[in-house]
């Protein structure tokens, strides 16, 4: 049974795999933390691209049949050189403005995400197509990705450094706050004490679920075999920190470290 190959750098891509597994449970994957090389957000597109081949060959090695870029920033920065240089379906992640501009009352969206995503020509074109007559409020993530890298999610010294970054957007009057790294879904619950009720947290998680589901059934690749689908996760970073991120592990989760 040929897998869904995703990759991202790190495990924050974890959140996209969840999805992706909830609405597809016969499906197997192949997971790549590419750790070692974590954040994207503040390397150079060159580089970005460079990795992004390096982690697609490595997915196209294990025989996987279509691969998601858990990786906002290697979406934009990184994706339509994928798909031009490899036959195999590529499945992007874009921060979602359509559906927070759509649903906004206040007409004022605030979107967290890394540099290289708020940098990036995808980026702006995608904002620009989907907000008009809505105020969009950037905020670069600043030292995000890194904390959750380390395995701190909670704690009164990450809820103070989330609430100095999103309260000036609250404070500008947004109603929708726009998750734009695959990492950031994990603060969630810290998100949830700071932000007014107010304020919706959007993610594209599902999204990215749906749209790989549409891929499979189009290009005929769906898994109609009955043996169990196998679930692989490895990481060039902390083997013992990945599997934090998969605590309800069952026997057909395997976990390793590969240096790649």
């Amino acid at each position: 049974m040929n897998p869904i190959g995703l990759f991202d750098s790190g495990l924050g891509g974890i959140s996209i795999w969840q999805a992706i597994h909830a609405m597809l449970p016969r499906e197997s994957t192949l997971y790549l933390a590419d750790s070692k090389h974590a954040p994207y957000g503040d390397k150079t597109k060159s580089e970005i691209i460079s990795l992004a081949e390096k982690n697609t060959e490595y997915l196209l090695a294990e025989n996987c049949k279509l691969i998601v870029v858990a990786c906002n920033t290697a979406t934009t920065q990184a994706i339509s050189h994928l798909r031009e240089k490899y036959g195999v379906p590529f499945i992007g992640i874009e921060p979602a403005i359509k559906p927070a501009a759509l649903n906004t009352k206040t007409k004022k969206v605030g979107v967290l995400a890394t540099k290289g995503t708020l940098a990036s020509s995808l980026f702006h074109s995608t904002t620009s197509l989907h907000t008009a007559g809505v105020a969009i409020f950037e905020q670069e993530g600043t030292g995000l990705v890194e904390r959750i890298e380390s395995g701190e999610m909670e704690g009164p010294d990450l809820e103070a450094h989330l609430k100095e970054l999103v309260q000036p957007m609250v404070d500008q009057g947004i109603d929708q706050l726009v998750l734009g790294c695959t990492h950031y879904p994990f603060l969630i619950p810290c998100l949830q004490r700071i932000l007014p009720q107010t304020v919706k947290i959007v993610d594209c998680s599902p999204a990215v679920a749906k749209q790989t589901a549409a891929i499979l059934l189009q290009k005929g690749l769906e898994n109609t075999g009955e043996e169990q689908p196998q679930h692989e996760f490895y990481t060039n970073g902390d083997l013992e920190l990945l599997s934090q991120f998969l605590p309800h592990r069952r026997p057909n989760f395997h976990l390793a470290y590969v240096d790649f």
